[in-house]
């Protein structure tokens, strides 16, 4: 930037609190879309390349994943699977055989085809189909001989500026390293800022412009209010001292200031994760997804797979709450032992609770499943003396919370609630919350449902950000209903894991929030620094604001 210049002022999507400036690297951005020509001469020599090219990206993220923990181990794990999956290999090996194709351009199209599949099933699996192209891009640039795409050891702190961040690049972050995060693409659902929370990194996604910054850039990054600014001189950003929003003087419970509980809980799909959660200091579980150990399964895991299974998680948590989701599988999480039908639009369709609800919805016996995954969850808990309850995922209508309580009463469940993830759900809350022992709030699907925008679309990512003045607005007429009802609320999507939104959910009546682990230090410190009043003062001023910017910085205005 010259002297002569206007510092520019970049606005997008908060991703991950804290504040940081720095100099700029920009992350090498992926090899692009191969040749597809010309025809190898020799193709069995040509398909033999793919094979060592796919051992190599492996083992780079397999090393890399040794050096980390938590969630970013997690994450690196799961990539190093997609890498070495043999049906991404075969299909790849038999288009250079068949048809000719180079093998980055058979890579190409292979992966292509994987994560367009995934794509249009929406929802959870969609998800995945970033890390697809993650693995593509990793093993075309092995093929074609070009450094790797993403991002490079740095020799020195910075902040990283990317058209996007696989999650794979983010997991192997090191904060003090990265500075800050900024990306042109993402939303507040994604891999990279989920990862950023936890790794306590500021991040903004979704910023319009950021890839016209280029290396040696001065900026400073709000992850909280996602401002990025161009600063005179590399010393004046490096003059913002990083601060995160991770806190280490929380004492380990959940309350406010002046002593209002507050269940700070976690987000666990496995029995590594809930051991996890439960070291970090997890009063038990908010989200249990149960789906997760399902996903690969050709067929349904008996009862006492299911038990064993169920156990691994409960166990980590001896006396302590554990809500479990019963499957929340459907169209966008298909499951091979479910013969669900193709939709038109699986996010509206069969999935949840209406699986066992829909006429043929499972196959030949969708209820049939909800009842052996209860009667396994049951006799888990008692296996591991665990405070359960249960929820069901997609439940619309007071009647179809009443049937599914009556459901779990059946099998012994004392405490049955329901997921609100569908804006009718909250319209109908007093009836809905007088059937139920509780109720909890996934805010991803709420906001994706009330918005109608899609959270893995790039371009109304702006839309699913929790801090939306109609969202906050929604969970305050839950809230008032939970008072009158004495049904307690709580909220189990990626909003409960800021810090600074947290305070503005209890404010709403939110009674208990669940996250990913590493937050909880976060969020437990932001909520101990403030009397119950306050939070309601912060939620009043939030849901007044017109957009989630100015609910962010009038929150922000109230701190100061």
């Amino acid at each position: 930037m010259s002297v002569e210049s206007t510092p520019r002022v970049l606005s997008g999507i908060p991703a991950s609190p804290g504040r940081a400036g720095g100099r700029v690297v920009r992350v090498a951005e992926p090899p692009g879309e191969p040749a597809a020509g010309p025809a190898p001469a020799d193709r069995a020599v040509e398909a033999a390349r793919i094979g060592p090219a796919v051992d190599l990206v492996a083992q780079r993220l397999t090393a890399r994943a040794a050096t980390v923990e938590g969630d970013a181990r997690e994450v690196l794990e799961a990539t190093v699977t997609m890498v070495g999956d043999p049906s991404l290999l075969e299909k790849a090996q038999a288009l250079v055989t068949d048809e000719g194709r180079p093998a980055p351009r058979a890579v190409w199209e292979a992966a292509n085809g994987f994560a367009e599949m995934l794509a249009a099933m929406g929802g959870y699996m969609a998800e995945r189909a970033r890390d697809i192209h993650d693995v593509r891009d990793r093993i075309v640039a092995e093929l074609l001989g070009l450094p790797a795409p993403g991002v490079a050891d740095l020799d020195a702190p910075a902040v990283l500026v990317a058209t996007d961040l696989a999650p794979a690049d983010t997991a192997g972050l090191r904060p003090g390293v990265a500075l800050a995060l900024v990306t042109e693409q993402g939303g507040p659902t994604s891999h990279t800022a989920i990862l950023a929370r936890s790794l306590g990194i500021p991040a903004v996604v979704g910023c319009a412009g950021a890839t016209a910054l280029s290396d040696g850039d001065a900026i400073v990054v709000d992850g909280g209010t996602g401002e990025v600014r161009e600063t005179a001189s590399p010393e004046e950003a490096s003059a913002v001292v990083a601060v995160s929003a991770v806190a280490a003087d929380w004492d380990g419970t959940g309350r406010t200031a002046d002593g209002h509980v507050v269940g700070l809980l976690a987000n666990v799909g496995d029995g590594p994760g809930a051991t996890k959660a439960a070291a970090d200091g997890a009063e038990g579980v908010g989200l249990f997804r149960t789906e997760l150990a399902f996903l690969s399964a050709t067929e349904e895991p008996s009862e006492a797979r299911q038990r064993e299974i169920y156990a691994a998680v409960l166990s980590a948590f001896d006396g302590r709450p554990v809500t479990a989701r019963t499957l929340d599988a459907g169209a966008d999480k298909p499951l091979p032992f479910l013969s669900l039908d193709g939709e038109p639009n699986p996010a509206l369709g069969v999935r949840g609770l209406r699986i066992a609800r829909v006429p043929g919805g499972g196959g030949r016996d969708g209820a049939g499943v909800l009842d052996r995954q209860l009667a396994a969850l049951a006799a888990a808990a008692d296996d591991t003396g665990v405070d359960l309850r249960v929820m069901a995922p997609m439940v619309s209508t007071a009647e179809e919370a009443g049937w599914f309580v009556e459901r779990c009463r059946a099998h012994g469940i004392a405490r049955a609630g329901v997921m609100i993830e569908v804006p009718a759900a909250v319209l109908t809350a007093d009836e809905i919350l007088r059937e139920v022992d509780f109720v909890s709030v996934g805010t991803n699907d709420l906001a994706q449902y009330l918005f109608a925008a899609d959270r893995q679309s790039g371009p109304v990512a702006a839309l699913n950000d929790p801090w939306q003045p109609a969202l906050l607005r929604l969970l305050s007429q839950l809230g008032e209903a939970a008072a009158r009802t004495g049904t307690p609320v709580g909220v189990c999507g990626e909003a409960a894991a800021d810090p600074a939104l947290a305070p503005v959910l209890v404010g709403l009546g939110v009674a208990s929030l669940s996250m990913g682990s590493g937050a909880l230090s976060g969020v437990g410190a932001a909520l101990a620094g403030l009397t119950r009043e306050q939070c309601r003062e912060r939620a009043r001023a939030a849901s007044a604001a017109p957009d989630p910017i100015e609910a962010r910085r009038a929150v922000t205005a109230l701190n100061t």
